[in-house]
């Protein structure tokens, strides 16, 4: 008897130690698959604040909170199985769905280039008129919930297609586990954002000198803040979407793209000396921006111009 208890013991920490392993591996492919949608993020980042524009103080953090619960719903109830159905079933369709998103993304990001430099605007914009405050906050957060929908499918799809983990199980904890923390980080930093101003409100009137200017400073870099964040999330967009075309018609073989890109990073890498890893890195960033572009051009061109039809979400 106790040896078979010990053998029962021991058949138990080997499967511990099986499980343990296996978290490992799920967190550690999580987390690299997960840097990779980091352009999806910091525009999600960029583009959600937009959507407390116009709306009362007091409803900033509770818009911000229906969002997130939209989002987690979106990824982990919507999403996730069909991902892992997808996986199971249908694994070639993956980079095809990822193009499609990238695709959207060099769209989005081309669009908002286009708009700053004087096209005319599609869709609604934030600079709108509120007529009911409660029904224009329930349309925003609608409008927000279905633009993290496509936000939250392209995160999936780029976790899904950098994921190597052999079951089903492991695949479905990695992406749920990436959704989790996208969407805390996201929607924790647009809480933070909205807020500032508020925070550097109340500094400002505050008795302490420190106190004052550190609320002064709040209050004075909260305009260009969203700006930056603006800027950033569309250098991001047309970067990631410009790479998954790339990275894409690559895998179903299709190489000029993939060769141009690549041939510019070589060069640059072999002519810069130490710093050649940082400069070739970003000279392939950039010709993946630059092929994003021209894509969400002619796509923006053919929806706008061609077939006459508008962008429907703010910005």
């Amino acid at each position: 008897m106790p040896s078979g208890l010990v053998a029962l013991l021991d058949d138990v920490s080997v499967i511990a130690r099986a499980a343990a392993a296996s978290v490992d591996d799920i967190s550690v492919a999580a987390g690299k698959a997960g840097t990779k949608t980091a352009g999806v993020v910091i525009d999600d980042a960029a583009v959600t604040p937009s959507y407390v524009t116009g709306l009362s103080p007091a409803r900033e953090l509770p818009i911000i909170w229906s969002i997130t619960k939209g989002s987690l719903f979106n990824k982990l109830v919507i999403l996730l199985p069909g991902a892992i159905l997808l996986s199971e079933f249908l694994p070639g369709a993956i980079i095809w769905i990822l193009m499609l998103g990238g695709a959207f993304l060099s769209y989005e990001g081309a669009e908002k280039v286009m708009e700053k430099l004087g096209w005319a605007k599609h869709g609604k914009t934030v600079e709108d008129e509120i007529g009911d405050p409660a029904e224009f906050e329930k349309k925003r957060v609608a409008g927000a919930i279905r633009t993290d929908l496509i936000l939250s499918a392209e995160i999936m799809a780029i976790t899904l297609n950098e994921l190597d983990l052999p079951t089903w199980w492991e695949r479905a904890l990695a992406l749920a586990l990436v959704g989790l923390v996208v969407t805390v980080a996201v929607y924790g930093a647009v809480a933070l954002i909205v807020k500032m101003d508020d925070a550097g409100l109340h500094l400002s009137r505050q008795e302490g000198t420190a106190s004052r200017r550190l609320g002064r400073f709040l209050l004075a870099s909260m305009p260009r803040l969203l700006v930056a964040l603006s800027l950033i999330g569309t250098v991001a967009m047309l970067w990631v979407g410009g790479g998954i075309i790339v990275h894409g018609t690559h895998e179903v073989g299709f190489d000029l793209l993939y060769d141009f890109a690549h041939g510019i990073e070589y060069a640059v890498k072999g002519a810069t000396g130490a710093l050649s890893g940082v400069l070739g890195w970003a000279s392939y960033a950039a010709v993946s921006a630059v092929i994003g572009l021209v894509l969400g051009f002619v796509i923006a061109l053919v929806l706008h111009k061609v077939l006459g039809v508008a962008s429907g979400e703010a910005h």
